[in-house]
């Protein structure tokens, strides 16, 4: 079985994007960080994989998880 891509939020010019990790181009492109965020959550919920979200310079903010980790990390941010 063959790992499901993650999903990243990161900036863009014309806004934020949401998109699956591999993938050539955005899912979603929002004007809002914030509701980048809320898309990319339900869409990494429903998958059961990561989120990955970076900050405005480019660099990862935070990282959720929503698959099944056998050893999840002390998650101090949610």
């Amino acid at each position: 079985m063959s790992k499901k891509p993650n999903v990243w939020i990161s900036p863009r010019g014309d806004g934020w994007a949401v998109q699956r990790e591999g993938s050539q181009r955005a899912s979603v492109v929002t004007p809002t960080k914030a509701e980048a965020e809320k898309i990319g959550r339900g869409v990494a919920k429903e998958a059961g994989v990561e989120l990955i979200v970076h900050k405005k310079d480019g660099t990862i903010g935070s990282k959720d998880s929503f698959g099944h980790d056998p050893n999840p990390p002390k998650d101090s941010e949610h």
